[in-house]
Parts: C-alpha cells; structure tokens; sequence
C-alpha cells in the first residue's frame, strides 16, 4: 500500500492495468462537467480571494484542490486562484497552524490548507506546510497514561481549539495532510517529530463495529453494523438501534465515516488484507448505494460521493460485487449521478440536507469536481 510520491499530484493519479479500455466519450463528458463547475467557482469567488467564510479558509482550500486536480488544468495559474492562494496564507500562525484564532477549528483548516499547497505542486510553499505538518503532528490525543493507547480516544485529532479529543473525520483530514506531506521531512530534523500511526490505527479501530479488535461495550457484530464505522468511540450520528441478531442496542454504522475510516487505515498504511480493512470494506460493498449516505440518509451524500471516490481509488478497486452477487461498474455509476445533480450554472448543491455545510455551493461544487476528476483518470 505504501506509496513514493514527489507531491499531492499522486492523489489524482490511478494506475490502470494495460489492457484497461479507456472510455474516451465518457472521459470527455466528465471533463465537460469538470470545466462547468471550475467556472462557476471562478464566478462566485467573493473580492478577497475567498469562498463562503472569510473566518474559515478551509471551504477555499478545498475549492484550490479540486481546481488543481483537474486533468485539463491549464499551464498558466489563472489570476483568480493565485487569488485564493494569497488569501490562504494571510492566516498562517507562528505555531504553523493555518487558521483564524478566535474562530476555531484550528486542526481542520491546518491540514486542508496544507492540502491546497500541496494541490499546486509549488515548492514555495514548503516552509509552510513543513511547519504546518508539524503543528497538526502535536495535535494527537493522548488522555490516558502518556505514551501508551490505554484510552479509547488515544491516537485521534480533533477539530482542534475548544474540542476536548478526536475524532474520525477530523483524524482523517489529518492523516492525510501527513501522509501527503511525508516526503518534504524525509531524512530532515523534522522527520523526528512524527505522528504516532500505531496510536492512530487504535484509534481508528476504536470507532470500528468490530468486537474482534474493539471491545467497547457499544460494538455490535450483527451483519448491518460489523465492519462499519463511528464519528468517534462512543458517538455515531446515526444514532443507536437493536441488532437484528443479538437484540442488543448498538451504535450505528454510517457511510460517509466508514469510507473516512477506509481512506484512514490505507494513510497509516495498513495492509490491505488486514481483517480490519477487509471488515470495512465488505460493510461498505454490503451497503452499497447512490441514493443516500447509508445510515444517515440526504445528511452529507456528496461528502460520501467524495469519499467513496477516493477511497476506491486508493484501494485500486475496479468494480466492486454487491451483497446479491451483482458486479457494479462504480467509475460509471458515480459519475452519471454526479452529472445528473449538476444546476445549470455548473454548481453542485444538496437540496435535501444542508447538514454540514452542504447548502453552501462552493463546498459541494468542489467536493463534486474533485470526485469526477478521479472519475476521470479512471476511465
């Protein structure tokens, strides 16, 4: 699992094999779409640089690498993403983080900024990052006996200022920010001051549905929840419900934060036959749908689109064989669903829940394009 990359540009690659049938027609209807929604965020960028929430830099840095994973991405940086680039860095800190103090969420704006520099491929900007990444590495949890995984939350990050531990997501925005960013410290001073990865991997499966290697009380092994994941231990946004095996209450898994939890074991580079990648994925192959984010319905369906498309794509899946034994081409499916929820203007939106931030069109525009673009080197 374990890969060499020179810079974020590695995220949009995917190997195909040789006798891989590219699917020219698709690939341009994918890039049609791409094109539509990179013009409506030139469009709606507002004078500073920046896009929904000046105090939260995060929603632009993520619209930066979904402009940079773009596989038509012009030779020439246009004006209005040099823009956003600027904007960023107004908010680096003295202690490397990315953020506006006194607006929180100091870890989550850190580790997609670090994303966006990376995105660009510009070696300007390595100082920061180098900085940044060290700043996100001090941001681990440890609340039991220091230096030992003797507490559930051990080994997380979290949203970062006022929030008192981690969290699956927040862990994965951070992950990856590191995982990315490796080879700027490697054989560096800095590549001492590193993430505990046994600690996160604990941590990780501590938000597992999986009583082989997670023994909370709140775990269920009855087939609709083993393998899948939680927000944090203890706490599922999906809430609890009876297992239909056992009839014991258990915290239900969810969609969008098991394929976070997927994208989550590949950073730390677990092997990928390791029980508990296995475990997730075949939750995730069981539950397999488009029309909501399982377990959690309309509430963040285009952050599951993104990251079902990127984890897939880490883990080289090509299609994937459902509960009932049918194969599903998931390249194609996602991408004609995408399309098909494309507005006029290009945009993408979600009209049915605007939980987390899904009602702002930039974000989604964003998490949209970037999905496609992997889509696209899919194909």
């Amino acid at each position: 699992m374990k890969q060499v990359i020179a810079s974020l540009t590695a995220l949009f690659i995917f190997a195909m094999t040789g006798d891989a049938q590219v699917d020219i027609s698709f690939q341009n209807e994918l890039q049609r779409s791409i094109d539509r929604g990179l013009d409506s965020l030139e469009k709606s960028q507002q004078e500073g640089g920046f896009w929904t929430n000046e105090d939260h830099p995060a929603v632009t840095a993520i619209v930066l690498v979904a402009y940079h994973g773009n596989p038509n991405k012009p030779k020439e940086t246009p004006a209005w993403v040099t823009k956003a680039h600027d904007h960023l860095l107004k908010f680096t800190q003295p202690n490397g983080s990315i953020y506006v103090p006194g607006k929180g969420l100091a870890n989550y704006n850190t580790a997609l900024s670090m994303m966006a520099m990376l995105a660009s491929g510009d070696e300007k900007y390595n100082p920061t990052i180098i900085k940044a990444r060290q700043f996100l590495v001090r941001q681990q949890w440890d609340l039991g006996v220091k230096g030992k995984t003797d507490h559930p939350l051990d080994g997380g990050v979290g949203y970062g200022n006022s929030y008192p531990h981690g969290d699956l997501n927040n862990t994965l925005t951070a992950l990856e920010a590191i995982y990315y960013s490796r080879h700027l410290v490697k054989d560096s001073p800095e590549a001492k001051n590193e993430l505990n990865w046994k600690a996160a991997i604990s941590f990780i499966q501590n938000c597992q549905n999986l009583s082989s290697h997670n023994k909370q009380p709140w775990v269920s092994d009855d087939p609709e929840n083993k393998g899948g994941m939680i927000y944090f231990p203890g706490k599922s946004f999906a809430g609890r419900a009876k297992g239909s095996e056992s009839g014991r209450t258990a915290l239900r898994s969810y969609g969008s934060i098991s394929y976070a939890g997927m994208l989550s074991y590949a950073y730390a580079d677990l092997a990928k036959n390791d029980p508990r990648v296995t475990a997730v994925q075949k939750w995730l192959t069981d539950n397999y749908t488009l029309k909501e984010n399982p377990g959690m319905g309309a509430q963040g369906l285009f952050y599951y689109y993104y990251l079902m498309t990127k984890a897939l794509t880490f883990y080289g899946t090509d299609n994937l064989k459902l509960a009932d034994g049918k194969e599903v081409d998931w390249r194609k499916e996602v991408g004609l669903k995408l399309m098909g929820l494309q507005d006029q203007d290009g945009s993408w939106i979600n009209k049915d829940a605007s939980r987390w931030w899904e009602n702002e069109k930039p974000l989604v525009t964003a998490y949209s394009i970037i999905a496609l673009s992997y889509l696209h080197r899919g194909q």
